[in-house]
């Protein structure tokens, strides 16, 4: 069976080959290059990672020292970007960890509804809904035509700050 290889660029340098001929738009790149790979002693409080499969912002860290047989172990206490959960893990400090990456990303807000916020990009001109946010001191300043900064993380949007 043939089929043909695309090969696109990441605006960092990244090169990916893709089985798909057209999978170079900007939101299948993210899907494919969401993450990247870093080593979990290499982490520091208010640092970014994936865990259970959720983007979190890590907030206390212990390392242990090496015993006779082991090694050193790393303990981690991270809270999720999206759902402000609680979550914590315990691993090698030499073992590989996912680290998601941010676009950070400047949008206007068209409309406020109950349980969605309409956005449009300013730079693409691409109009979404995404869920407003959990904290309320951004929730209360969300109104039409505000400018906000918004992130990206692994295809998932979020309101960070609304801007002026």
């Amino acid at each position: 069976m043939l089929f043909s290889l695309s090969t696109c660029r990441w605006p960092e340098g990244i090169t990916f080959i893709s089985p798909e001929p057209d999978v170079c738009s900007n939101s299948e790149r993210l899907m494919l290059l969401s993450y990247k790979m870093a080593k979990v002693g290499d982490l520091k409080v208010g640092s970014y990672a994936i865990i259970d499969g959720e983007p979190s912002q890590i907030v206390s860290i212990q390392k242990s020292k090496p015993g006779k047989h082991g090694s050193a172990k790393f303990r981690c206490t991270a809270i999720s970007l999206f759902d402000e959960s609680k979550r914590s893990f315990v691993s090698p400090v030499g073992a590989n960890i996912q680290i998601p990456i941010v676009e950070k990303r400047v949008g206007q807000i068209i409309s406020v509804g109950p349980s969605s916020v309409q956005l449009m990009d300013l730079e693409s001109y691409e109009v979404f809904d995404i869920t407003p946010p959990v904290d309320e001191a951004i929730r209360s300043k969300l109104e039409t035509g505000r400018d906000v900064e918004y992130w990206n993380i692994m295809g998932r949007y979020k309101i960070h700050r609304v801007k002026g």
